[in-house]
Order: C-alpha cells, then structure tokens, then sequence
C-alpha cells in the first residue's frame, strides 16, 4: 500500500486567526507517532481537519493515496473524552458494535457476527464484564477503554488518537499502550495527541513537533531533543533532562 497519511499545505483559521498555518508532512507505514506541542497549537485541529471534521481554508489530504473520503473505512478515530455525549442511553456493547458500521453499509443492521467481534474488541481491552453497562455508568478509564474497542472493531488500517491517555488510571495507561504496541505489530499505523512528555520516548516511535506551524517531523530520537522542544514550546517549556 502507498504512504498512510500525506498532508500538504493544510491550514485552518477559526475567525479568520490561522491555527494550523502551511502544515505538510507525511508519516510511515506501521509506527506509533505522538503529535507533540503546547496547547493550543492545533493537535485536535490538525486531526479534525484530516477527517473532514472541520473545515480547512487550504490544504490536501492523501490516505493511502486517495482521499480521504475515499478510504474512510481505512479510518479508525477515538476523541477527546470531553467531546462526547456520554449521556446518549446505550451501554458498551452497543457502542463498540458501531465501530461495524463502516463494514455493513447504511442500509444493513448489525447482527450477531458483529456483536461477537464488538465482545472479542471488549475483552482486549478488559471491559466484557461492562458489556451491558451504560455507558453513562462508567468510569473516564472504563468508557476510554470503550471507545478504544469501538476503533479496534473498525478493523482500520490508519487510527487517530486525541488525548487517550487523559483522565485514565494508571492501569488504563498501561492497557492502552500495550493496545497500540499490538496495532503496530500488525503493521496499523497509529497518530495520538499526546501531552505527557515524561512518556514520550517509551510509547513513540516518531514525533510531529507542532506549534500552529510544523516545527519537525522525524524519529523520536532524533526529534525529541532540547532544542527542538524549545522551538516547539517557546517559554512554555519546563526545562527538563531529555
């Protein structure tokens, strides 16, 4: 298959004040890649305006060398926690069986063969004990182990992740991460929002160092350096041993 992902001149204003200005880069097949950066400089932005979710004032966006809406099934996202409704009346089966959707077309309805994959989907990320549990219900670690299972049903080839790491126990952190190291052992390639610098060089194979502006793209090693972080955060930046 070509290149997962290929952005090129993407920008994004929100009221006329650019967020994301000329973003172009394009990322290898089968890595763990952490989008790093101070708030604001438009890590969600830049996911939203690769899925279509907001509209973007110039820019290309190639997935596995066609468009984005030509290869949607490819696609598999999970959002910020606080950017869904966890209120909507249904429970966690249900949830992760929509995640089938993209594979069944709008006029089928799920039936038992997607039930059964949406429970093996639960049970990798140790939640088939809540399968009947609203959603509603949940812990923040619980219902972003959910959401996790619904992107693993969608069967994708390309996942983007905003923030999974935020609000979770710490052994959600680690169900998560060994989530993604599995994904990438079967050769998915895998983009996460990530704010934790501490964990940086253990879960992440590249990085894009963002600040409204492409700051770099490359190897975790090379990329995660004091000086490259201070390009990218500016006065933001703790200084910390890297």
């Amino acid at each position: 298959m070509s290149t997962p992902l290929k952005v090129k001149d993407l920008t994004v204003a929100y009221q006329k004040k650019p967020v994301l200005r000329n973003v172009s880069f394009e990322i290898p097949e089968g890595e763990l890649i952490g989008i790093v950066g101070p708030n604001g400089a438009g890590k969600s932005t830049l996911i939203k305006a690769i899925l279509g979710l907001i509209p973007k004032v110039t820019g290309d966006v190639e997935v596995f060398g066609k468009s984005y809406k030509e290869q949607r099934k490819l696609i598999g996202y999970v959002p910020q926690r606080e950017s869904v409704d966890w209120d909507f009346p249904t429970n966690a089966l249900d949830v992760v069986t929509m995640g089938r959707y993209g594979h069944l077309g709008w006029l089928k309805r799920p039936g038992g063969k997607e039930k059964k994959i949406a429970m093996d989907c639960l049970r990798q990320v140790g939640m088939e004990d809540f399968a009947d549990r609203q959603i509603s219900q949940l812990s923040g670690g619980q219902q972003q182990r959910v959401f996790l299972a619904r992107a693993l049903a969608q069967d994708a080839d390309l996942y983007f992740m905003d923030e999974p790491f935020v609000g979770v126990d710490a052994a959600t952190e680690k169900a998560i991460i060994t989530l993604l190291t599995k994904l990438k052992k079967q050769g998915k390639t895998v983009l996460v929002v990530h704010h934790d610098l501490n964990t940086v060089k253990e879960y992440f194979d590249s990085l894009i160092l963002l600040n409204v502006e492409l700051v770099g793209i490359g190897e975790t090693e090379q990329m995660f350096t004091k000086d490259h972080l201070q390009k990218t955060y500016g006065g933001k930046l703790m200084m910390f041993d890297v």
